[in-house]
């Protein structure tokens, strides 16, 4: 059951009317772009990742030094299997929260191996549209989740993912992005093809859809600075945690360390859609949720939401709870629904996901319930 009620009165508005997108029951909710990896997951030893020098909680690309690590966590202990990716993630949440077959869809590149077939059998089973390019140079990508006392690390050799060709945006698939109201890209695919993600993004613009865009990891922020930028103006809801925030306001020269601070002057950056004000929302782990909304000669308005303790017993681990967490604030967005509950359902998949392995969930039971509490939700 949802940890606490969903609040029923509206404490503030950020999303006015007139620019909150139309919900057709026929069209795709959200539509994904981004790298599909399949999680290895399994609990290590701080001494397994001072093997591999892999800080705790951090999101790495392996180098060569890393790519036995796949193995060796198979071998030494005992691991989960989960279809990944942080894009990916986050669709798979909002598909299992719609309840609806063909409510998002997921564009990326796999290989032509078993991890692929694997990748579609997912999508067959969860609801969501596959628009898979297909790599006959590499193996469908993976990703390593050592885990530590909860705090996953994640080392990506997306492989496949990085295979994927622009033309493949084209004909069907670009009607699948005709048909999408909301898009959404973790900033790793900046590493595999910015142009598709421009692409994309313009025509959010120039249609007037939601176009939203998460920081990622802190090496996409400094060292993918170009591409990101370049993609920045057309970012209608950015998202990031504590760490990612922090680090996006030293690489571009914010004389503040305060996140909040932060979070304003991203708001404030140019864009190219005037028709909607940027929110930038920032996570903090078991701290208060930020929110910074830019408004028109308004300047930015910033609210703070508590996230519900949740016992040190029953966390499992953090791996995709970040994705969790996009994944139900998009949900949110995707039914028409206020910041308030955008940021209840993000908070509660994110809730949901840490008591788990991986970024896994089952909100059978729970929909039914949720549902019925929207009903009694001003709109």
């Amino acid at each position: 059951a949802p940890p606490h009620p969903i609040p029923h009165r509206r404490v503030h508005r950020i999303d006015p009317p007139s620019i909150r997108p139309s919900t057709e029951m026929s069209e795709i909710a959200v539509l994904g772009m981004g790298n599909p990896l399949l999680d290895i997951i399994a609990d290590v030893t701080p001494d397994f990742l001072d093997s591999y020098g892999i800080k705790p909680n951090n999101a790495i690309l392996a180098e060569e030094k890393h790519l036995p690590i796949y193995a060796d966590m198979d071998a030494k202990f005992s691991v989960t299997y989960v279809a990944g990716g942080a894009t990916l993630n986050a669709i798979r949440v909002c598909q299992a929260l719609l309840g609806r077959p063909k409510g998002t869809a997921y564009i990326g590149c796999i290989g032509k191996d078993n991890y692929g077939s694997v990748m579609k059998g997912i999508a067959s089973k969860e609801g969501f549209i596959p628009l898979f390019a297909e790599s006959d140079k590499n193996p469908t990508g993976s990703c390593a989740v050592p885990v530590v006392s909860g705090e996953r690390s994640l080392v990506a050799n997306i492989a496949a993912a990085n295979d994927y060709p622009i033309d493949h945006l084209k004909y069907k698939v670009w009607e699948q992005v005709e048909k999408a109201k909301i898009c959404y890209s973790a900033s790793f695919f900046l590493t595999v093809n910015p142009p598709a993600m421009l692409a994309m993004a313009d025509h959010c613009a120039k249609t007037n859809k939601l176009y939203c865009m998460n920081l990622s990891a802190p090496f996409l922020i400094e060292f993918f600075r170009e591409p990101m930028m370049q993609v920045m103006p057309y970012v209608d809801i950015l998202f990031g945690n504590e760490s990612e925030c922090a680090h996006f306001g030293k690489v571009h020269g914010i004389e503040t360390t305060d996140n909040v601070a932060i979070a304003k002057k991203i708001a404030e950056m140019p864009k190219v859609n005037h028709k909607r004000p940027r929110m930038v929302v920032v996570t903090q782990g078991s701290e208060s949720t930020i929110v910074a909304t830019q408004w028109k000669g308004a300047g930015v308005k910033v609210t703070t939401s508590p996230v519900e303790p949740l016992e040190r017993s029953k966390l499992v681990d953090t791996n995709g709870a970040g994705d969790a967490f996009v994944g139900g604030f998009l949900y949110g967005l995707a039914i028409d629904k206020d910041l308030d509950f955008c940021v209840f359902m993000a908070h509660y998949a994110a809730r949901h996901v840490i008591q788990r392995s991986g970024c896994t969930f089952d909100f059978t039971g729970e929909i039914a319930q949720i549902t019925n509490m929207l009903n009694g939700v001003p709109n």
